[in-house]
């Protein structure tokens, strides 16, 4: 059975684009054209993935993909923006997109992106896991937990959402905990390609786990930054 896919974008030579080549490529291909009915096919159709592009009539992009998120939507998000421009992109990732591609773009780079995006995933639920973990236990760091088969974190006893991207990232930060990780090595690891070196993508889900982890994001005491080289997850040291 093929994937199924969403395609939101206004400008309808764009979508028809898009469209035609994810087909050609083994997809389902569904396209809306701006972000009202985007929200309400991603809320009543199951989408493996969903192309948003950010500028959109009706309801743009990031609101569309904040709204998918407050209601449980965790679909995964390629982000198209037409600006190259860093407050869009961190902000869309802020808001639970898990990938974004700046206009004008090749229709190959997308498909290629969207594999990647879909393998990640794959993987995530595969019982498969290339990384030596143990899958039916929980991990556990100062009083974070979890629990990797069940997709599921918690701080102090109670669950915390995460978006995937900020799963994929405090997992394999668990599975190395204790050793200095450079961004470039997260980048790679976490998002499973070379990402144009744009290591601020690594900085703004450090920046958000922290906010759901850390007693005081000013002083961290689990997600530590090494200056000059990259992060490390520890144990933290308790006072007293």
């Amino acid at each position: 059975m093929s994937q199924r896919l969403l395609v939101v974008d206004d400008e309808e030579s764009i979508a028809t684009l898009l469209q035609f080549n994810l087909q050609q490529s083994g997809y389902e291909v569904d396209t809306v054209h701006d972000g009202g009915a985007a929200l309400k096919k991603a809320e009543n159709e199951k989408y493996d993935l969903i192309v948003l592009d950010l500028m959109l009539p009706v309801m743009d992009g990031l609101e569309v993909c904040k709204q998918l998120r407050q209601n449980k939507i965790m679909t995964p998000i390629l982000m198209l923006t037409a600006k190259d421009d860093e407050f869009d992109k961190v902000l869309g990732l802020e808001l639970g997109a898990d990938d974004y591609m700046t206009k004008p773009f090749s229709p190959r780079e997308v498909v290629a992106r969207v594999r990647a995006i879909l393998r990640r995933v794959a993987q995530q639920t595969s019982p498969e896991q290339v990384e030596p973990i143990v899958q039916n236990e929980k991990m556990m760091v100062g009083e974070v937990e979890i629990y990797p088969e069940n997709y599921e974190v918690y701080y102090q006893n109670k669950a915390i959402d995460v978006t995937p991207k900020e799963f994929e990232l405090l997992l394999y930060l668990m599975n190395h905990k204790g050793r200095v990780l450079t961004r470039d090595q997260l980048l790679n690891a976490v998002w499973n390609y070379e990402f144009v070196g744009d290591t601020r993508i690594v900085d703004v889900h450090i920046s958000h786990l922290r906010e759901k982890i850390e007693p005081n994001t000013k002083k961290p005491i689990y997600i530590k930054t090494i200056r000059g080289l990259g992060y490390k997850l520890e144990e933290p040291q308790l006072n007293g």
